[in-house]
């Protein structure tokens, strides 16, 4: 048997033997055409690790008659790229370098112009593969002589096939034919989070943990899969992608997503990404349709961190679901961005001077006195006076929010100021 990984003996060779990202390689698609026609532009490949960029490139790779060179950005440096270039127009590279660029979000930016000149006249090809969205860690320079492709997480049913296959060759290699439950298939196709390599590296596993002969059973499955479905790196997309999720699912008033991604925060281990999007959301989502939830959702944060997980699950549950059944309003926050904005456009001006912190005049004030009106010396502790600078006097900023809280206290102040 071969001590290679099982998912590197089954690498497809062919676009039609790889599993998912049929909107990219299935029949009339852009990149399967690109791909067949044999002339191949430079190409960055960005998705989740395990779902096929290296496998396509190595396949590309194969219908050009261009010299392969792969480098990893992680490891390689200018010097790798010097000696690569050092081959065009020699007899080892006659017709061009293809160059397989693995994770290039790694490659500085210095790295990466070294390229443009090879790129901009064709002497280089670059397939390029990423687990980060390149238009955040490439620079631009690359990206406008790159078709850009993101790769999907592989769905479970086309996991599966991988599987089967995977326990059909291992069969073969050790000469036993594997009675596969269907319980099995469907739990490391489920659990392997859209990665088909961590699928297939689950079932040489679960070959090795069984006795010799048998076949692997649902237990032994299910001890080796474990949290490998989740998916997460805090310094990358996935992070981003999970938190904006929750974020977005408390806003949006659905607490069950709102709990699903709570819990894959936590089964990451990642309780303060959890806490800080949950303060967040109390405070810019619901805000003052319900005030008294930001103190709620704080104890609930500070108990969590007291007790620490497992059962820091509980008050965190408790509050997010508190947060996204809450009635909403984020009237404070706009108000705060318009305020903002014009600040940042220098749409400001001198304090009024009945409001600076004047306890005397200078002989060349003609005017002397602050002129300060005390509210609680007035009835119902208010009186007209002006607070914004003269320039900005008669803007408004906060709008009342149309819910219970925020209308009982319009209401209340529209009578006080006689306001219509």
């Amino acid at each position: 048997m071969s001590s290679s990984p099982l998912a590197d003996r089954l690498r497809p060779t062919t676009i039609d033997d790889m599993v998912g990202q049929e909107h990219l390689l299935g029949e009339g698609k852009a990149l399967r055409n690109i791909i067949l026609s044999g002339n191949i532009p430079n190409l960055i490949f960005y998705g989740p690790s395990g779902i096929g960029k290296t496998t396509l490139a190595s396949i590309i790779a194969k219908q050009t008659n261009k010299k392969l060179y792969k480098l990893n950005a992680t490891n390689a440096s200018i010097s790798d790229i010097k000696d690569m270039v050092a081959q065009l127009d020699t007899f080892v590279a006659p017709n061009g370098i293809l160059l397989y660029l693995d994770e290039i979000q790694y490659f500085n930016k210095k790295q990466q112009q070294s390229l443009l000149e090879y790129l901009e006249n064709g002497q280089i090809t670059m397939i390029a593969s990423t687990t980060e969205n390149p238009y955040f860690y490439v620079y631009n320079a690359v990206i406008s002589r790159c078709s850009v492709f993101e790769f999907k997480s592989v769905t479970p049913e086309e996991i599966s096939k991988a599987v089967l296959r995977a326990f059909k060759v291992l069969g073969e290699e050790n000469g036993v034919q594997y009675e596969v439950d269907d319980a099995v298939v469907k739990m490391i196709s489920h659990a392997c989070g859209g990665d088909v390599r961590k699928a297939i590296n689950t079932v040489e596993l679960c070959v090795m943990s069984t006795p010799v002969g048998e076949s692997p059973s649902v237990e032994i499955a299910e001890q080796l899969v474990g949290h490998s479905a989740m998916r997460y790196d805090k310094a990358g997309d996935d992070h981003y992608d999970i938190v904006s999720a929750y974020q977005k699912s408390m806003r949006g008033s659905d607490p069950d997503a709102a709990l699903h991604y709570l819990s894959r925060l936590l089964e990451a281990g990642d309780m303060q990404s959890a806490i800080r999007r949950l303060l967040v959301c109390a405070c810019e989502d619901v805000g003052l349709a319900y005030p008294q939830i930001i103190p709620i959702v704080k104890a609930a944060c500070d108990i969590a961190l007291q007790v620490g997980l497992p059962e820091a699950r509980i008050p965190l549950a408790d509050a997010v679901v508190l947060v996204a059944t809450s009635p909403k309003s984020n009237s404070a926050y706009n108000a705060l961005y318009a305020v903002t904005a014009d600040i940042q456009a220098g749409n400001s001006g001198p304090i009024p001077r009945q409001l600076q912190n004047k306890h005397f005049d200078g002989e060349d004030n003609q005017n002397k006195g602050q002129f300060y009106k005390y509210p609680h010396d007035y009835p119902n502790h208010w009186c007209q006076q002006q607070y914004l600078p003269d320039r900005i006097a008669k803007k408004k900023y906060y709008e009342f929010g149309d819910n219970k809280i925020e209308q009982a206290a319009k209401a209340y102040w529209d009578a006080i100021k006689g306001n219509s």
